[in-house]
């Protein structure tokens, strides 16, 4: 009986210590701050070349809405289908005249690349 509680207490221990190296670290939250200003500006023309996933920050126009929260956005080198949840409007109003930085990142599907984005700006 004595060597099952040992071991038990060992396998225990194992475990607890083996599913503490695997626990997801939590995300610092942004909390706003100082800014380089040193961003990355996309271009429409560059992010059809991007793969999946890469975060992006493109300045342009919001021209059309094409469907529930899917615009077209267009700058000087093109336009690409975008997704702008409704929350992520964050009570701004955008029309086609006004210059918008928007941050997302490339979502590329088998024959189309859109933007998914997370945060609108307008300029």
């Amino acid at each position: 009986m004595k060597k099952f509680s040992i071991m038990a207490i060992l396998a225990i221990v194992a475990f607890g210590t083996a599913n503490a190296e695997f626990q997801p670290a939590t995300p610092a939250q942004p909390n706003g701050g100082f800014v380089s200003g040193a961003e990355t500006i996309s271009t429409v023309k560059q992010i059809m070349e991007m793969r999946d996933d890469v975060p992006v920050i493109v300045r342009g126009n919001i021209i059309q809405r094409m469907g529930d929260e899917t615009y077209l956005f267009e700058d000087p080198t093109g336009s690409i289908t975008i997704e702008i949840d409704d929350d992520d409007w964050r009570g701004q109003t955008v029309s086609p005249t006004d210059t918008v930085k928007l941050y997302g990142e490339v979502d590329r599907g088998l024959f189309t690349t859109e933007l998914d984005i997370n945060y609108v700006e307008k300029l």
